[in-house]
């Protein structure tokens, strides 16, 4: 970062401070009192709301992803005047920009700033989105992920040797619903829900989503998942992680192909229903085979002091049913699932639970949950096990980020459509992930620890950024477009303190890539 911008942001940092705290205030009150408001139109200077999308214009650029989907996807005879990556960018940055649909294509077409901005004359419409979306077949939708997946090799070069000692696939299902009766390939699941209901693969390390297949809302979570599991193991190894871990609940405990992967050195834990037989098992263990489990909680700064429980005390007055853990139990026997030819770890967890209605005790339960492993002992006891399992509901939070983003959402007409338009959209959350993944902490030699630290924090906060957040916090920012012979200048014309995490994210993602 030039001296220049540092003493700027300095300066405009102690002004924000002195204007806010308590010591200076003025007297007024109310605050919120504004004078006569009139509005004018700017004759010469233009400028756009979200000032920060340049960022993901540089890592666009920086990270060859237009090169890469014209390279992996032909849909277009001609181009006139857009080409694929047109399109495919064009839907991305429409929900990077804040628009939530198709139709927010509108606006940003008909706005000059926008387009000077994109260094576009103009940008399809959302009639032309949709038609380009209709163009996809099953194999043009794989090969654009495929070309996603290219890009993501070359952010994930840019990180440290750790990054590569473990990945770990997740796989989920999720409902998209929709009102719309005339879309086809539209099922309703066992909720009574109508839409579509399409898997996510993603890599746990860095909340990216490597597949994305749109099904029908009948279909079961864990279909075409062996397949694209395959996939994602394929993608990792390439990209030169060490060692794979597959996760999923009990749909994906696919054991057909237990064998398979353990002979290819492919780790898993996956949860598994509680069958009879298993229950069996594990009421005949022995006492001394059950160890407590203890939960660790991980407590940063001093413990809050908890308010009342209102709920509880609701609870209690109306008399409904409530169950209280009480605690947990482990224990671990081996078990031979019929298409298999070995023998697995199967991690059993009891809990103790207390049932009571009001003040009033019930009865006990002692409800068992079953997680299935290729993993060593001498690597995981069977504590490690369960909490590795349980990691995996983090994927929730990427399929409502999906969700948040508008990448799970079906404004089309027929699955292949909708399925385009879904794994389109999440080129978005990708782009926020990959902006986080170039800020090049570890390979930084004229920085001190503690600012190394501070690169490293920042660039965790990005990736964990919810999708909002970070739109609000780091592209909501004015600016004024100025056109130069030699390129464009965003000039912020608003300061708050996320514009230093900006002016970070542009020094990083425009340094040269590591080969």
């Amino acid at each position: 970062m030039i001296s220049k911008l540092r003493r700027q942001l300095q300066k405009r940092k102690a002004q924000t401070h002195e204007r806010v705290d308590p010591i200076n205030w003025s007297g007024q009150s109310p605050m919120i009192d504004p004078p006569a408001i009139r509005y004018e139109l700017s004759e010469k200077q233009q400028a756009i709301s979200a000032g920060g999308i340049g960022v993901v214009l540089e890592a666009i650029k920086t990270l060859g992803v237009r090169e890469a989907i014209n390279e992996h996807l032909t849909l277009l005879k001609l181009h006139l005047p857009y080409d694929e990556a047109d399109h495919v960018l064009n839907i991305a940055l429409n929900l990077l920009a804040g628009g939530t649909c198709l139709d927010h294509l509108e606006e940003i077409r008909n706005d000059q700033a926008w387009l000077n901005a994109f260094g576009a004359q103009r940008i399809p419409d959302p009639t032309t989105a949709g038609d380009f979306c209709r163009r996809f077949h099953q194999q043009d939708i794989l090969q654009l992920q495929q070309g996603f997946n290219q890009i993501r090799r070359i952010a994930w070069q840019q990180q440290p040797d750790e990054f590569f000692e473990q990945a770990v696939i997740e796989a989920d299902g999720s409902m998209v619903e929709t009102c719309g009766e005339k879309k086809q390939g539209i099922g309703m699941n066992y909720k009574k829900q109508w839409g579509y209901h399409p898997l996510l693969i993603s890599l746990a390390n860095t909340n990216e989503p490597l597949y994305i297949v749109n099904r029908s809302g009948n279909r079961p979570s864990h279909e075409h998942s062996g397949l694209f599991f395959d996939m994602a193991i394929e993608q990792c190894r390439t990209a030169g992680f060490r060692s794979v871990l597959l996760r999923g609940d009990t749909d994906f405990a696919l054991t057909e192909n237990f064998d398979r992967w353990s002979e290819d050195g492919v780790e898993f834990v996956f949860g598994i229903d509680a069958m009879p037989k298993l229950v069996g098992i594990a009421d005949d263990l022995e006492k001394d085979c059950w160890k407590r489990l203890t939960r660790q909680r991980s407590s940063s700064g001093k413990p809050r002091a908890k308010g009342p429980n209102h709920k509880q005390a609701v609870v209690q007055e109306k008399g409904y049913q409530n169950k209280r853990l009480k605690g947990e139990w482990v224990a671990e026997f081996d078990y031979q699932p019929g298409q298999c030819s070995r023998t697995y770890r199967v991690i059993v967890l009891r809990k103790e639970v207390e049932v009571t209605s009001g003040q009033q005790k019930l009865f006990d339960d002692e409800p068992y949950f079953f997680y299935i492993t290729n993993i060593p002992k001498a690597k995981q006891s069977a504590r490690q096990i369960v909490s590795q399992a349980n990691q995996r509901c983090d994927q929730e939070n990427l399929i409502s980020q999906l969700k948040a983003s508008g990448a799970f959402t079906a404004p089309l007409d027929n699955l292949h459509s909708n399925w385009a338009y879904m794994v389109i959209a999440s080129l978005a959350w990708s782009l926020k992930i990959w902006c986080g993944l170039l800020i090049r902490a570890e390979h930084v030699e004229d920085v001190g620890k503690q600012q190394a630290s501070s690169l490293k924090a920042t660039k965790r906060e990005i990736i964990r950024m919810e999708f909002r957040t970070f739109c609000q916090r780091l592209l909501n920012i004015p600016a004024q477009i100025i056109q130069q012979a030699r390129g464009l200048t965003y000039r912020l014309l608003s300061y708050r303190e996320s514009v230093e995490v900006l002016f970070l994210l542009h020094h990083h993602i425009r340094q040269p890539l590591r080969c």
